[in-house]
């Protein structure tokens, strides 16, 4: 018998995870009524039963089931995870309905407005709108959802307030790009310097209201509550549109025990934020100081629709709704104690004369339950009606729509008459020198936040990085920063830029573009790295640590043609007259700025003319290939040619010990085969250059091959080097090969 209940409390669950909740209701109802305790726990069969029935929309009967559960126990936390969830998912459900409908309403009502001859803005009319051009979205901090004071740039390259993130829980993550990753000590991270001194100075209002905000915490923390009262109503006459303004005055009317006036600042809180969950949390908290429970319980319950996780109000509502739905005989805590909610509540369990109409639910709560309305003038239907009217909860509209309307119209008003003063107000300070980069003395292009909070170019940044892994400012060192190279650009400061510089930027990029074409050209000006020889098709690792060098393979990867070329050093020329041309495969970075660059050769090319560029070599060049063989004759002699080098060419690799081919191929990989046509590649046959790169040779004599633009020269040079090696091993001195 065990073993048959316990199969279909299995299947009940199941049930319930698959969202068929009436399938699972029926199970739970008939292991109910089955004789016995049922294996003792009737309270949880109670409360699952419950929660199933509320997720089938058949919440008034769920409700009962609740109440008659906790008749048997006190219920706890854990019995009311599914119907909180129920609850705050309905209201999330109406509002996302509401929006729905609302901006339906909006798009209907520009269709009809437009033909009476109402243009409707442009991308370029609205880019002209004071809001558009002010951009104080911008500057809003993503976690407090206020104005951005002493701002941090986090590695991902969006910016918040640094209290707001010293207050986050660990891991935290970017409300903007959710990335958590990037994010480790938050303690470490500093006010960006140049971000906090522009926002102070191109929107001082609200620099000054966030400064009064701190002294007013402050004075918080020290328990002065009249002196951080004072800081506030400061604040909020300078800026009345700050949501967190009146969200700490309400807390700090609270601690003065100003219930009414901290639920007057809250309900502006929410006015002027209404899907900030902190703002509710408030809301709640001093409805309940108020004796208004049933209105915190919804305030509550929309916090956990917009933030499921906040765990004060979580807690709150446990509390709440253990309280409500304990036996009248539990002893009543003080905070509803106080209020005629709880008692005007059980006193309607008892008095069945008391009935509630069925259009109240629908018109305030419309939470779409399936089940009919309970028979009027009966105990039940008189309880269901009224604890529905109570937990249907639906976020109220307030009392009066038409005061709402006009409070909205002049906080709009107000708003946006502040957008356009503080827009002017940029207007008259703008400087562009303010956001010139301490390095090259122009205009940020691609700004880059250092953990330190110092601001430089990306690319000037790197050069730095190049000779010295600290900042070029404070001389902190940037080791980890360089070994991430999480070089996000900062979005804020690359967003101010355009909307206040749109001249100079183009004038920036314009310039950019210019620098980026002339280091494109792979004719003039190549970057050359004088080291060691390289060949056509043959793979060329580098171990790069010269900062001349990661400058130049840096450039090559940006302008995308990843190619440099290779020439030898020369002590009168400074690098040898002909050389190979590579191209970066692949980049490994060290935590030190070192590097180690992996290329292969492409094509040949003579130096006409040496340059020198920011510490590196540079040449203007032209590119060599081997000039064809017409005729049959010769066609077929240069044909015999090629196949008798190639023979010879094989005897001597397989004449080598496997320890040393090993090496050979690991290297350079194995020798390449004969080419089904000879004259295809302008460079000529890769198992030439795959044997040079190998043959025991000097650059000094290995470089001439690369000048030869006949195969027929080519060929005759390498036979002649293998018969040498031949000749060298009969006589007992075989010659190395190069690895």
């Amino acid at each position: 018998m065990g073993t048959e209940t316990e199969s279909m409390l299995q299947l009940a669950d199941e049930a319930f995870q698959s969202k068929n909740f009436d399938l699972a209701a029926d199970i739970y109802e008939c292991q109910l009524a089955a004789p016995g305790d049922v294996m003792g726990h009737r309270l949880e069969l109670m409360v699952k039963r419950a929660d199933a029935l509320a997720f089938g929309g058949k919440f008034p009967e769920a409700f009962t089931l609740y109440r008659q559960a906790s008749e048997i126990e006190r219920l706890r936390p854990v019995h009311l995870v599914n119907l909180i969830k129920y609850l705050s998912d309905s209201i999330r459900r109406q509002d996302r309905q509401e929006k729905t409908a609302k901006k339906g309403l909006d798009n209907a009502a520009g269709a009809v407005v437009a033909p009476i001859g109402r243009t409707e803005p442009t991308a370029q009319t609205a880019t002209n709108t004071p809001k558009a051009k002010c951009g104080l979205e911008e500057i809003t901090c993503r976690f407090c959802l206020s104005f951005l004071f002493e701002p941090v740039t986090l590695p991902c390259g969006h910016s918040v307030c640094k209290k707001c993130l010293e207050r986050e829980q660990q891991p935290v993550s970017c409300k903007e790009c959710m990335d958590s990753s990037k994010v480790a000590d938050v303690q470490g991270y500093r006010v960006n310097v140049v971000l906090s001194n522009l926002l102070a100075k191109w929107f001082p209002t609200l620099h000054q209201a966030g400064r009064l905000r701190r002294e007013g915490n402050g004075l918080y923390a020290d328990k002065k509550m009249e002196a951080a009262l004072e800081k506030y109503d400061q604040a909020i006459l300078i800026a009345p549109m700050d949501h967190i303004l009146f969200s700490n005055r309400s807390q700090i009317h609270s601690c003065l025990k100003h219930y009414e006036k901290a639920l007057r600042d809250a309900e502006t809180t929410c006015t002027l934020m209404p899907r900030w969950s902190k703002g509710h949390v408030r809301k709640a908290q001093a409805l309940v100081s108020l004796g208004r429970t049933e209105e915190a319980l919804k305030e509550y319950l929309v916090c956990l629709s917009i933030e499921p996780d906040y765990k004060v109000a979580k807690t709150e509502v446990f509390k709440l709704l253990i309280d409500l739905l304990a036996p009248m005989a539990d002893q009543v805590p003080e905070h509803i104690s106080d209020c005629s909610f709880r008692t005007h509540i059980k006193s309607s369990i008892n008095s069945p004369s008391q009935t509630y109409s069925p259009s109240l639910l629908s018109s305030e709560f419309s939470f779409e339950a399936s089940s009919p309305p309970p028979a009027s003038g009966t105990s039940r239907g008189s309880e269901v009606s009224r604890l529905a009217h109570c937990f249907l909860l639906k976020r109220r509209r307030r009392s009066s729509e038409e005061s709402e309307d006009g409070c909205c119209d002049r906080k709009r008003s107000k708003s946006e008459s502040s957008e356009v003063t503080e827009s002017t107000a940029v207007s008259e300070v703008l400087d562009p020198t303010d956001l010139d980069c301490s390095l090259c003395m122009r205009l940020y292009y691609e700004p880059v936040t250092t953990p330190c909070g110092h601001t430089f170019c990306l690319q000037c940044l790197e050069r730095c990085l190049d000779h010295n892994p600290k900042c070029p400012l404070c001389k902190e060192g940037l080791t980890e920063f360089l070994f991430q190279r999480q070089f996000s650009k900062t979005v804020l400061m690359e967003n101010l830029i355009s909307t206040y510089l749109p001249s100079e930027l183009s004038e920036r990029q314009k310039i950019h573009q210019d620098e980026m074409a002339e280091l494109s050209n792979l004719n003039k000006n190549v970057p050359i790295f004088v080291c060691t020889m390289a060949f056509p098709t043959v793979p060329c690792p580098l171990h790069i640590f010269e900062p001349c060098y990661r400058l130049m393979i840096r450039r090559c990867i940006e302008t995308g043609t990843n190619c440099f070329g290779m020439c030898l050093g020369d002590n009168l020329k400074g690098f040898a007259e002909y050389g190979v041309l590579l191209e970066i495969s692949d980049v490994k970075l060290f935590s030190d700025g070192r590097s180690v660059v992996d290329t292969v050769g492409k094509r040949r090319f003579k130096v006409l003319q040496h340059r020198e560029r920011d510490g590196y070599n540079t040449a203007d060049i032209e590119y060599l290939e081997d000039v064809k063989v017409e005729g049959a004759a010769d066609t077929l002699a240069l044909q015999s040619l090629h196949d008798t080098v190639y023979d010879q060419a094989l005897v001597w690799v397989n004449s080598l010990k496997p320890e040393m081919k090993q090496r050979i191929e690991g290297h350079f990989g194995p020798m390449p085969e004969k080419d089904s046509l000879l004259q295809a590649s302008p460079n000529g046959p890769s198992w030439c250059w795959w044997l040079l790169a190998v043959l025991p040779l000097e650059g000094r004599a290995q470089l001439p091959f690369l000048a030869l633009t006949s195969l027929k020269d080519r060929l005759s040079g390498i036979r002649k080097v293998l018969l040498f090696m031949a000749h060298s091993r009969q006589r007992g001195h075989p010659l190395k090969p190069l690895v």
